[in-house]
């Protein structure tokens, strides 16, 4: 049994937020402020260098607790956000500015170093999922989805292929090296994003990485533009996506 503990609750625009602790591990789950009955829940996962909180994190989850009447839980990676680095973090992200300030490609050393933050969060979402069947307004039946690009494709494509309660997954962005095998064994439906003009991911490793997903039902979703330009309108389909396959009701958001 895991120790789910609530440390803090505020509320706005019909959203509550609660921060916790899972086996230590810090994180944040989004509700709707009045729920009926149990809803499903969607996990998410962070980029990197971002944390539980970031704007981008909020914004889907606003999007999927509106849009859907969803829960929405993120933990915060290892070595971000509330959680300290480790001498082993800091060596990373100093090989990863030194190849970005030197111009050499950034892809081997986050290929590397998000391999490694997997092997250490995936069992903590294992835990978070246990921990969060147990609450009477998610329950333990429920359906889950999972989203998460860029690092966030790191962590969830490991996570989802040994977590067989994931219904329904976003991923997108990241390289295929470390992650074409694990996506193999992977069969729920799947959105993935991928940017035509990404400076670090190329087109071909961003198709290879979409290409392994062993699911039936796989949307490829392709924009132009570069690797932090992913439009905001695909948040408003991952939020339909979720919708079909997890059971959510989607609503019209401005």
């Amino acid at each position: 049994m895991h120790s789910l503990q609530f440390t803090a609750e505020s509320s706005s625009n019909g959203m509550v937020e609660r921060d916790f602790t899972v086996d230590g591990v810090p994180g944040v789950l989004w509700s709707p402020a009045s729920v009926a009955g149990p809803a499903p829940l969607v996990l998410m996962g962070h980029g990197g260098g971002n944390h539980k909180k970031h704007p981008a994190m909020s914004g889907r989850a606003q999007r999927l607790v509106a849009g859907g009447g969803f829960h929405v839980a993120v933990l915060d990676a290892p070595g971000h956000g509330d959680r300290p680095r480790t001498a082993h973090d800091e060596a990373e992200i100093a090989e990863l500015f030194g190849a970005r300030a030197a111009g050499e490609p950034e892809g081997p050393i986050v290929v590397r170093y998000n391999d490694h933050l997997a092997g250490l969060a995936v069992p903590e979402y294992m835990a978070l999922l246990d921990a969060l069947q147990e609450l009477p307004e998610i329950g333990a039946d429920g359906p889950v989805g999972y989203w998460g690009i860029n690092m966030g494709t790191a962590i969830g494509v490991p996570f989802v292929a040994a977590e067989p309660r994931i219904r329904a997954a976003v991923f997108g962005q990241h390289w295929p090296d470390a992650l074409a095998e694990k996506a193999r064994r992977i069969t729920v439906p799947i959105e993935f994003d991928l940017q035509w003009d990404d400076e670090h991911i190329s087109r071909e490793e961003g198709l290879a990485l979409f290409d392994a997903f062993a699911s039936k039902e796989k949307s490829l979703h392709v924009n132009s533009g570069g690797h932090k330009e992913l439009p905001r309108f695909e948040a408003d389909s991952a939020v339909r996506f979720f919708a079909r396959h997890l059971g959510g009701a989607v609503t019209a958001q401005a």
